[in-house]
C-alpha cells in the first residue's frame, strides 16, 4: 500500500524487532526453559509463572498468511489427508511440521509441553493431538463451559480446578514449580498492557481516527504473544504515546475520513493492505473490531485462580449469539460507525456461524447497514477478487446513499 493510502506508525520497527526477538528466543536462546506449544486462549500467565516458554501455532499461522506462505503448508497437510475445509492455522501447523526446519521461518522449535483451551473452538483438540501424536509430547486440554447466559458460579469453580491441575502437569513433566508472587507480578504485567491496549482501541473514536484494521490487526500480536511481560507492556507505552499524539494533532490514519466502518473476525491476513485500499480510497475508516478485543482482557482482583478461570472462560467466542450482536452494537455506538463489514471466515466456523443473523439483528436495531465477505483468513485460494470488489463497491453504495 503506498504511503499517500496509509501512514506508517513509527513503533512498526519497535514490533518487528520485538516479534523477530521472540521466535530468535524461542528456538535459540531461551536457555533451558521447556517450551510449550498454547492456544491463543491459553492461560498463559500460569505458564510464564512456572518459566515455562510459551510459542502460539495460530501465530505462526498468520505470519505465514501474511506472507503468502500459507498455501504451501496447507496444501502439505491436504496432502496427508486432511481436509481443506479445515482451519488453515491447523492446516498450516500441520504442514508445518512435516517440513520442519524447511518451513517458512525454519518453523516451530519442538514443543515439550501443548497446553490446549478450547474457549475459542473445537478445532484446536483434535490439532493438539495431531500434535501430541507427531512430537510424542504430553498434551493438557482446559475445558471451559460455552456461556449461553451469565457464567456461574460453578463454572468458575469448574475451571479453576482445572488451572490447579494444569500446575501439576506442568510440574511433572518439567519439574518447574509455581512461584507466587511471581504470578502476581506477571499478572500485573498482563493488567497493565491490556489496559493500553484498551486505550489506545479506544483512542479511535476520536475524528479522525488515528488507527485503522491494519495498524490494530499487526499491533495486537505482542498482547497474545507476549502476554505478561515487560517486553510487551513496554511495547503498549510507546504506542500508546505515538496514537495519543496523532489524535491531539488530528492526524488520521487515512487521508479523507468520510465513513467510520467496524469490522468482524478475523484478518485476512494475506490481502491485509490491498483489501482495505477498497475502503480507503473511498473514505472509509475502519475504526473498531471484535476481534482485537479478543484479548483485552484483563484480570480482576482476587484469588488467582479463579480470576484466571473467570477471564478466560468469558472470551467472546466463548459467549452466545446475542452477546456478540450485543457487542457489534456497542462497538457501533461508541465509535459512531456508519457501517460494519463482517468477514464469513472459511477456516474460523465458531466465528462465522450465525453472522447472516447476526447481521440482520444488528443492522435493524442500529440502522446501519452492514455486509457479508466471505474469504480465508490464511488461505488465499478461497479468496475471489471480483466477487469482493463487487460486495464492496455495493456497499460502499449503500453507504453513499445513507450518509
Amino acid at each position: 500500500m503506498t504511503e499517500k493510502r496509509y501512514k506508517k506508525l513509527k513503533c512498526a520497527e519497535d514490533l518487528t524487532g520485538l516479534m523477530e526477538r521472540h521466535y530468535a528466543k524461542a528456538r535459540y536462546f531461551r536457555f533451558g526453559r521447556p517450551l510449550a506449544w498454547v492456544t491463543s486462549g491459553a492461560p498463559v500467565e500460569l505458564l510464564r509463572a512456572m518459566d515455562v516458554f510459551p510459542v502460539y501455532p495460530e501465530n505462526y499461522g498468520a505470519l505465514c498468511g501474511a506472507r503468502g506462505e500459507a498455501v504451501a503448508l496447507c496444501e502439505a497437510a491436504e496432502a496427508q489427508g486432511y481436509s481443506g475445509d479445515l482451519c488453515s492455522y491447523a492446516r498450516s501447523s500441520v504442514g508445518m511440521m512435516s517440513q520442519g526446519k524447511k518451513a517458512p521461518l525454519g518453523g516451530l522449535p519442538r514443543p515439550n509441553l501443548l497446553v490446549c483451551c478450547n474457549n475459542i473452538c473445537g478445532t484446536v483438540l483434535k490439532w493438539y493431538e495431531v500434535a501430541s501424536r507427531f512430537y510424542d509430547t504430553p498434551l493438557f486440554v482446559l475445558d471451559t463451559p460455552f456461556i449461553h447466559d451469565q457464567l456461574t458460579e460453578y463454572s468458575i469453580q469448574y475451571v479453576a480446578a482445572q488451572l490447579q491441575e494444569l500446575v501439576r502437569f506442568v510440574q511433572k513433566h518439567t519439574g518447574r514449580r509455581l512461584d507466587q508472587n511471581k504470578l502476581k507480578e506477571i499478572i500485573g504485567y498482563s493488567n497493565q498492557a491490556t489496559a493500553l491496549w484498551q486505550e489506545i482501541r479506544e483512542l479511535c473514536r476520536a475524528r479522525p481516527s488515528p488507527l485503522n484494521a491494519p495498524d490494530l490487526f499487526i499491533n495486537m500480536a505482542p498482547i497474545v504473544v507476549l502476554r505478561g511481560t515487560k517486553e510487551a507492556l513496554g511495547f503498549y507505552h510507546k504506542l500508546h504515546a505515538e496514537v495519543q499524539g496523532r489524535v491531539q494533532q488530528g492526524i488520521g490514519a487515512i487521508p479523507q475520513e468520510r465513513y467510520r466502518l467496524v469490522w468482524d473476525n478475523i484478518a485476512i491476513w494475506y490481502r491485509l493492505y490491498r483489501f482495505y485500499s477498497y475502503f480507503v480510497d473511498r473514505g472509509a475508516c475502519f475504526v473498531a473490531d471484535t476481534y482485537t478485543g479478543g484479548w483485552a482482557m484483563q484480570l480482576q482482583a482476587g484469588e488467582p485462580f479463579e480470576c484466571l478461570a473467570r477471564t478466560y472462560t468469558s472470551v467472546f467466542l466463548n459467549q452466545s449469539l446475542e452477546y456478540r450482536c450485543q457487542l457489534l452494537l456497542d462497538l457501533i455506538q461508541r465509535f459512531s460507525a456508519d457501517g460494519f463489514v463482517m468477514h464469513s471466515n472459511r477456516s474460523c466456523k465458531p466465528y462465522s456461524l450465525g453472522q447472516y443473523d447476526i447481521m440482520r439483528q444488528v443492522s435493524q436495531r442500529s440502522g446501519v447497514p452492514g455486509v457479508i465477505i466471505e474469504a480465508d483468513m490464511c488461505d488465499s485460494r478461497a479468496y475471489s477478487e471480483e466477487q469482493v470488489k463487487t460486495r464492496i463497491q455495493a456497499f460502499m453504495e449503500t453507504l453513499d446513499a445513507a450518509c
